[in-house]
């Protein structure tokens, strides 16, 4: 995913100096080659995966053919992003306790979706949430709207991660010119094209499996050496952390970053609510919940995420503390304002230092982890957009119906190579943005227009058409506008227009407002409706959700 600690911060950015520093061009055929290893063995998997993409249930749900465990590793993987990797580190080697309170936030999403989301979803559906939505409403205006917010909600996070991986790669590999920028954001848009176009879901859901591997690793590594340099004591590791932090015991207590003012305070409730609601309403997160041959699956899948992406928080607790502990703040801050470089610096010196051969290689290693997470949740991001357009908007609207199966694939295809190209040029117009405020959205619109639909559709009888399209198109509407006038976007040094000043909300996330706002208008729209909701199929639904009785 990428994820959403990039709130506080901007695209995964390794700045010219971590390059210097790690004498990176006297090791860049190290960085090429891992970079090509991963690409290289990625590609065999897609092609492999494709051989086998023969109907539109393997394209758009793998042939239900994965695991608990399989689906688990998928989900933790298209959750687990280079931003949240390095950002969350960063965000506790600057501010200590409240930079782990988004691991904490994070987590708690997935008992969200867990509880509420996972199996009515996959019991419910059969390709998309627009399956869901349609199936006691009427069809095209619902599947219009949650193709639209689909697709709005991916295209901002694939922004995101274009974006980061231009800055990670060029940086990392020294070219500077716009030219070169552009050129490899073009190359991660056309991997991902092909990912997704040959290897559909199968392909795209084996990607993700070996990118959690690799990250899950290459976290480990780095714990394990920072804790070996503590001697394994917790305690002299937060200690040192918090003395060197220059915060003193103010460091591991509440405060730093959030609580100062009271709209600090107000922020952090909005960005809370809304990565731990979220989380259920992420398009590319809903559709792995399809994968899998049964209900019982869809759960252990979650719980197996829950697990895995547990353990990896935990992780970036021992990475974050031991960034703060091992490096002066101000050099994480010169490298990067927001600390996203704390992990990778971290890394350089457990492995010797700068110009050492163990700090480059562990640079290096971490460089390459967090380019096939990018590349994996791009992947994942881009089969949810794709697959709404082709599953909901041209085959249940445009064709109303009457789409083979061959016609629908063939339409996601072409989806996806639209999406990627479009996906490629706003990445390269946005290499030297903050993208932070796009993650942002993406959850804020996911929380606020996905969210209550889903929640509405499931439980209640009375939940209309109309209900639907107020709560997408307002929840959508809203947090767009919101974020359009933040300081996300204008009125700070940080904005993604620092030079002029527009802005009149003072949340940096729409959250606590968009969120009960869409929930409110669902309600309303359906009270409002003069629709009669009807309530067989509401009984059909409910039984189909809760017993898994003729899902597919």
């Amino acid at each position: 995913m990428s994820h959403p600690v990039a709130l506080m911060s901007g695209p995964v950015e390794v700045p010219l100096q971590l390059a210097a520093a790690g004498d990176a061009s006297e090791h860049r055929p190290l960085i090429i080659t891992l970079f090509g290893l991963f690409v290289v063995a990625t590609l065999v998997i897609t092609v492999w995966a494709g051989r086998q993409t023969k109907s539109a249930s393997d394209f758009y749900a793998g042939g239900r053919q994965f695991t608990g465990f399989q689906n688990g590793l998928a989900v933790s993987g298209d959750y687990m992003s280079a931003a949240s990797f390095l950002g969350i580190a960063g965000a506790i080697a600057l501010f200590g306790y409240d930079g782990f309170l988004y691991s904490i936030g994070f987590l708690v999403a997935w008992l969200v979706a867990l509880l509420l989301v996972a199996e009515p979803l996959r019991n419910s559906g059969r390709y998309t949430m627009g399956d869901v939505l349609a199936y006691r409403m009427r069809q095209r205006p619902v599947r219009t709207a949650a193709g639209t917010s689909t697709i709005v909600v991916s295209i901002f996070y694939l922004l995101a991660q274009m974006a980061g991986a231009g800055v990670l790669v060029s940086l990392l590999l020294g070219i500077t010119s716009d030219a070169g920028k552009i050129a490899i954001v073009a190359l991660v848009g056309l991997l991902m094209i092909v990912y997704v176009t040959i290897g559909g879901m199968k392909g795209t859901t084996w990607v993700q499996m070996v990118k959690a591997v690799l990250l899950i690793a290459g976290t480990l590594l780095i714990t394990f050496l920072i804790l070996l340099k503590f001697h394994f004591n917790l305690s002299d590791l937060l200690g040192s952390a918090a003395s060197n932090s220059g915060k003193g015991a103010a460091f591991l207590e509440p405060g730093l970053k959030y609580g100062a003012t009271a709209t600090s305070k107000l922020d952090f409730i909005s960005l809370g609510i809304a990565l731990v609601l979220g989380t259920a309403g992420l398009p590319h997160i809903l559709i792995r919940f399809y994968t899998v041959p049964t209900a019982k699956a869809a759960r252990k899948s979650v719980i197996w995420a829950i697990g895995i992406i547990g353990a990896f928080y935990l992780m970036t607790i021992v990475l974050g503390f031991g960034a703060a502990a091992l490096l002066k703040p101000g050099d994480i801050i010169a490298s990067n304002k927001a600390g996203n470089t704390a992990a990778p610096l971290a890394a350089l010196e457990i492995g010797g230092g700068a110009g050492s051969t163990g700090g480059a290689i562990l640079l290096a290693v971490i460089s390459a982890v967090a380019f096939a997470t990018i590349l994996a949740v791009v992947a994942g991001l881009t089969l949810a957009s794709s697959s709404s357009f082709a599953h909901d908007i041209y085959a249940n609207v445009i064709r109303k119906g009457e789409a083979t199966e061959q016609e629908e694939v063939r339409a996601a295809r072409w989806a996806t190579v639209a999406i990627g190209v479009v996906s490629i040029a706003l990445g390269a117009l946005a290499r030297d943005l903050n993208v932070a405020g796009l993650v942002a959205l993406a959850f804020a619109v996911a929380a606020s227009a996905n969210l209550p639909t889903i929640l509405y559709s499931l439980f209640w009888k009375r939940f209309t058409t109309q209900g639907a399209l107020w709560s997408i198109y307002g929840g959508l509407a809203s947090s767009v506008l919101l974020v359009l006038f933040s300081p996300v976007v204008s009125g700070k040094p940080t904005s993604m227009f620092p030079g002029v000043d527009f802005h009149f909300f003072p949340l940096e996330n729409p959250g606590l407002i968009s969120i009960p706002l869409g929930f409110l208008l669902g309600w309303l729209g359906t009270v409002l409706s003069k629709e009669e909701p009807d309530k067989g199929k509401y009984a059909e639904l409910e039984v189909k959700s809760l017993t898994g009785t003729g899902a597919h």
